[in-house]
This record gives structure tokens, C-alpha cells and sequence, in this order.
């Protein structure tokens, strides 16, 4: 019997440390901006997806909820923080949907299955992803008002990166997966 509660602790204790780490890899990639075209890209969407697809949806879940957390408990973990504020005042600001998208697009890529061909894995990489832009368009039509032209402002300026940060993974997912094995 105290072999199962010390197994159970350990199981614990390793998944604390990957949620942990996932909210780290997560806070690196919002600080990390590479020159691209029209605008730098982060690599925040890719680890979004990599955590989902290399961890599974529970840990990934939770990985990205912490790192919204500590966004909102004032830490600088986001993009643009401390430069443009922390905590709930950056969180409620423009970025919110694109934020809280995370959470859907994580799950879906964690949840669905991508032992299939290629391009189903691309397409699925891409329904995934499109939870970030769905739920960010919405929130900066909110705060910006309807009549300016969010589509151009928020999701534009971002699709080729996009659209590259997917080929890699797609590229890499059959790899990313055997990750999964050790968490």
C-alpha cells in the first residue's frame, strides 16, 4: 500500500513539474520575437500547440491556465508585459481573446488524434489554431468597435507565420507524440 501512495506522489509530482515547465516554455516563447514578414512573430502558438500535442489536453490545460494565471496575478509572462502593463489590466486589454483562445486551441490539439497522414495533421493543426484568432477577432472587435477592420488589424498581419509555425509542427508531430510516453 505504501508503494502505491509513493507512486501516486511521484505521478504528482512529475506532473506538477511538466505543467510547470509547459507555463516556463510557454512564458519564453511570448519573450521571444523573430523578425518576420509583415510583423516579428512569438512563438506563442506554436508552443500552444506543441504543449497540446506533446502532453495531451489535461496537461497542456493546465500548463497554459497557469501561465493565464500568472498573467493575471501580475507576473510577466505575457508578450508585451511588463512594457504595456500586467496582470488583469494587460489581460482584459486587446490581447484577451487571442489569450483565452489558447485554452481551446491547446485542448483541441492535445485532444485530437493525429496518428493519420500528413495532411490531416496540418488540417487539424489549423482547426486548432483557429480558436486563437476566432476568439481574439471577437474580443478586439469588442474593444475596438466593430466598424474598424479587425480581420485586417488582428489576423492578417499574422498568417504567414502562422501558416509557416504550422508546417514545422506538422513536419514534427509524429516525433512531438512519442514526448508524450514520458509525461
Amino acid at each position: 500500500m505504501d508503494n502505491v501512495k509513493v507512486l501516486n506522489n511521484q505521478k504528482i509530482l512529475k506532473n506538477l513539474i511538466v505543467i510547470f515547465a509547459g507555463s516556463l516554455i510557454l512564458t519564453i516563447s511570448a519573450k521571444t520575437k523573430i523578425p518576420f514578414y509583415p510583423v516579428p512573430m512569438t512563438m506563442q502558438t506554436f508552443v500552444v500547440l506543441f504543449l497540446g500535442i506533446a502532453l495531451g489536453y489535461k496537461l497542456a490545460l493546465a500548463s497554459v491556465g497557469l501561465y493565464l494565471f500568472e498573467g493575471i496575478l501580475g507576473f510577466p509572462v505575457f508578450s508585451n508585459s511588463p512594457e504595456k502593463g500586467v496582470g488583469l489590466v494587460y489581460f482584459t486589454g486587446p490581447t484577451m481573446g487571442y489569450l483565452i483562445g489558447f485554452l481551446f486551441a491547446t485542448f483541441f490539439a492535445g485532444y485530437l488524434n493525429f496518428k493519420k497522414g500528413m495532411l490531416f495533421i496540418f488540417f487539424k493543426l489549423i482547426f486548432s489554431v483557429s480558436f486563437i484568432y476566432l476568439f481574439g477577432l471577437l474580443w478586439l472587435g469588442i474593444i475596438i468597435g466593430w466598424d474598424k477592420p479587425i480581420i485586417k488589424l488582428g489576423a492578417l498581419p499574422f498568417l504567414y507565420a502562422e501558416i509557416f509555425k504550422i508546417l514545422i509542427l506538422t513536419l514534427l508531430t509524429k516525433n512531438i507524440l512519442k514526448l508524450r510516453n514520458f509525461t
